[in-house]
């Protein structure tokens, strides 16, 4: 067994408190403001920009630090072309066949179809795919741990991101996606996750009139608050909704 090794750490910086709830708030400020977007410019991403937002992601905790995630990125009209056609077969067998009353009715509020446009339109997918096991040179397998765990927070780092930089995304998965391993070559110790649309807004973009829970329904402070809560009979003690989060 490979004996642990353990460098200084050095690069974090205690914060004074104002500078910490600043930073929490215009973080929030910031983040509130992301929408996903369907309707997407043609017009092209810096590559440099896509490239340090998939390091960022890449920075992720993860199991073990196998870092069970692959990230291609595709920006070629014809292949983005083959994969809205090989996505859209899958919605329509979903929405026509697959998916159940109560899961369309779901939907329904956001407008969702079959038809994918924005993944020809928009200038950027980034298919992410998720490593079952390493394979290595010597044909071995090496198993990763929690996996869908660690893509799952590396794919919401990478779409903060994104939105930091000034683009738009929007998730997509159809399901089953194994046709991204067909067309973008990636071996069978893969299997997709997720592809995500980046890009920039159409100047005439829309997005559904819908709102994210307040703070006292997404949390609750357990520990010291929530004993003394209890002792004068309240229960557990909520969040308090400071803010009503925007749409």
């Amino acid at each position: 067994m490979t004996e642990a090794r353990f460098v200084p750490h050095r690069d974090y910086v205690r914060l004074p408190e104002d500078e910490m709830r600043s930073r929490a708030h215009g973080f929030y400020e910031l983040v509130r403001r992301r929408r996903t977007i369907r309707d997407y410019s043609s017009e092209p991403v810096p590559t440099d920009v896509i490239e340090d937002c998939i390091l960022a992601a890449g920075t992720a905790p993860n199991g073990a630090n196998r870092q069970p995630w692959h990230f291609v990125v595709v920006t070629d009209p014809l292949l983005k072309g083959k994969i809205r056609s090989a996505a859209e077969q899958e919605e329509r067998e979903f929405y026509e066949h697959r998916a159940p009353p109560e899961w369309l009715e779901a939907l329904a509020p956001l407008g969702t179809g079959p038809e994918k446009p924005f993944l020809e339109t928009a200038p950027v997918l980034i298919a992410i795919f998720a490593e079952s096991y390493e394979l290595l040179p010597d044909g071995n397998k090496l198993k990763n741990y929690y996996v869908n765990e660690s893509v799952g927070i590396a794919t919401g780092i990478l779409i903060t991101a994104l939105h930091n930089a000034g683009l738009a995304t929007l998730t997509h998965t159809p399901s089953p996606m194994g046709f991204l391993n067909e067309l973008l070559g990636r071996p069978q110790n893969e299997r997709p996750f997720l592809l995500l649309v980046v890009g920039f807004p159409a100047e005439d973009a829309t997005v559904p009139d819908i709102v994210k829970k307040p703070l006292d329904r997404i949390a609750t402070f357990a520990g010291e608050r929530a004993r003394e809560a209890g002792a004068k009979g309240q229960g557990p003690m909520r969040a308090t909704a400071r803010r009503q989060p925007a749409s």
